[in-house]
């Protein structure tokens, strides 16, 4: 059984910074690719950054230059380090991962039904 983990959300000041952490449990060596996703109330879940085996990444537009997605030993556990956060950024924070390959040249990263595992997700409260 694969199991996904978040934690490190919390409430925070809009130009402060945050450090996600997904901890991944089961048969995570099939992981091809990982990676971390939100939905802000009212909204559809998004792709905010997504990281391959070898550490190829993607970024959301609305993050680039702000959020940095890197990968602990053997895919074991997956970080999401936001600067600059925004009240834009203010949802719940979702790790994924999925066993099929991902190209390294996508891109874009994993769409949200491309995933097949999910955490229960991180709330990320970023007051203005």
């Amino acid at each position: 059984q694969v199991q996904l983990v978040e934690s490190g959300g919390g409430l925070v000041q809009a130009g402060e910074s945050l450090r996600l952490s997904c901890a991944a449990s089961g048969t995570v060596f099939r992981f091809n690719a990982m990676g971390w996703y939100r939905q802000a109330p009212g909204n559809q879940r998004e792709l905010v950054a997504s990281i391959t085996r070898s550490g190829s990444a993607n970024y959301a537009d609305s993050v680039k230059g702000r959020f940095t997605i890197s990968l602990g030993d053997a895919m074991n556990t997956m970080y999401l380090q936001m600067n600059t956060l925004t009240p834009e950024d203010t949802a719940v924070y979702y790790c994924a991962a999925r066993w099929g390959p991902w190209s390294d040249y996508a891109l874009s990263g994993p769409g949200v039904d491309d995933m097949a595992y999910w955490g229960k997700g991180t709330l990320v409260t970023v007051s203005s």
